[in-house]
């Protein structure tokens, strides 16, 4: 079953992120957890055509030239002097995609998926995709909570308008 939860909470999905959340709900079966034992790169494999389908690009392979990179500063000339990679970006830059299967929580991978989102230029939308189930615990829901305090807590303010999460 495909999960998810946008935040802000005070704030729907847009028409774009319902089509994103559409996309791997098209494919439930062949990527839910713990069922299948897909690593990232597999679900995002799974949902490329789909993802491609509403105008995003999509990485197809880890080689520099396979990477979707996306600008975080500029040097001289307007040159990028620094960029993140990300799975999949929307067609206009403001959708960002990671996909994670076993490290989203074992070793905070999420963190840096939210950090890196929040430097790069122009983006304004997050959606991490994580498993529901990962060995014992259930990354969604940690996950979940985690966003639910940096929110409600009002303590740490994102440049972000929204983060998506969804839970595979």
């Amino acid at each position: 079953m495909i999960r998810f939860q946008f935040f802000p909470r005070s704030q729907g999905i847009t028409p774009q992120i319902k089509s994103v959340i559409s996309c791997f709900e098209k494919e439930v079966d062949k990527i839910k957890s713990p069922k299948n034992d897909l690593s990232s790169n597999a679900v995002l494999e799974v949902i490329r055509p789909h993802l491609e389908k509403i105008g995003f690009t999509v990485e197809t392979g880890k080689t520099k030239a396979k990477k979707i990179s996306v600008p975080v500063l500029f040097g001289h000339d307007n040159k990028i002097d620094k960029a993140f990679n990300a799975d999949a970006v929307s067609e206009d830059g403001k959708i960002v995609i990671e996909i994670e299967a076993g490290r989203a929580t074992e070793n905070n991978q999420f963190l840096k998926d939210i950090f890196q989102a929040c430097m790069m230029f122009e983006v304004e939308y997050l959606v991490i995709v994580v498993r529901n189930k990962y060995r014992t615990h259930d990354d969604f829901e940690l996950i979940n909570t985690f966003l639910e305090t940096l929110y409600i807590s009002n303590r740490l303010h994102l440049p972000l308008k929204g983060i998506l999460l969804i839970g595979y």
